[in-house]
């Protein structure tokens, strides 16, 4: 993860994939409800939006960025809320266009940033290389919101091992959101990708282990499927207990989806 290039090139093609999605639709259609409760299609690309305006400050301004912790300390339950309002509230063409230019900034402010650079963030100070796969995991995550509310099914892509591996990563952080002690060993984790390649991660004689389709472990970690709906194995008791708590973002973990009743994907 030193050079950050190909996430950030990944992030731009997630961005874009997104984009696409929801560039033609007419202002009745990006006032849908979407999954996320209180959210339209509009609250989804303010979201993102909102959050990329957050990252370009944190990259490029740690004073202006200090001014936003102290926003969000002021209303800790609300804040993500209000910013994904306030950008919703713009004409679909104003928000699409601050989204677009926002999140060019904030890439081009990753590559220009200097190699060994660490900036802040709501949580622990982040390298441009960790930064750019965060968004990339948010704009996957809020792009299958918008996919499921029209009812569009999105091909998966090797874009996935960025958010696999950060749902890996935060395997203690999620303990920790829940006020549970995390296990004091690895687990192996063992996905099947798009392409039928296998990624690993953890040491192999792990006894706690993780296995299914990359796609299926992704929509688990980012809380866009109920785990019964997913086609995920986990042989231990402590990994099991994962399964059930997983999250890949910061925050509180909220409601997730409930499940479909149809098995496993």
């Amino acid at each position: 993860m030193s050079d950050p290039t190909p996430v950030i090139d990944d992030l731009r093609e997630e961005s874009e994939e997104l984009d696409r999605l929801v560039a033609g639709l007419g202002p009745d259609r990006w006032a849908l409800p979407t999954p996320a409760a209180g959210w339209t299609v509009a609250h989804q690309i303010g979201h993102l939006a909102w959050t990329d305006r957050c990252a370009w400050t944190a990259v490029t301004d740690a004073d202006g960025f200090r001014a936003l912790v102290d926003q969000a300390l002021a209303a800790p339950h609300s804040y993500v809320d209000d910013g994904a309002e306030e950008y919703a509230r713009a004409e679909p063409a104003a928000l699409l266009t601050r989204w677009r230019e926002g999140r060019a900034a904030l890439q081009k402010a990753l590559r220009e940033a200097p190699a060994g650079a660490r900036f802040p963030w709501f949580g622990p100070p982040m390298s441009a290389a960790s930064v750019a796969t965060a968004r990339l995991m948010e704009t996957w995550a809020h792009a299958q919101d918008v996919a499921d509310t029209l009812g569009v099914t999105r091909p998966p892509t090797d874009r996935l091992r960025h958010v696999a591996w950060l749902g890996v990563r935060t395997r203690d952080f999620a303990y920790g959101v829940h006020g549970l002690t995390p296990p004091a060993d690895p687990f192996r984790v063992e996905l099947t990708g798009p392409g039928g390649d296998i990624w690993t991660y953890g040491p192999m004689d792990a006894p706690q282990r993780v296995t299914g389709p990359a796609l299926d472990f992704c929509l688990l970690v980012t809380r866009r499927a109920h785990r019964a709906d997913l086609a995920l194995t986990a042989d231990g008791p402590d990994a099991d207990r994962w399964l059930d708590i997983a999250q890949a973002f910061a925050g509180p973990p909220g409601g997730g989806r409930e499940p479909k009743g149809e098995g496993a994907r």
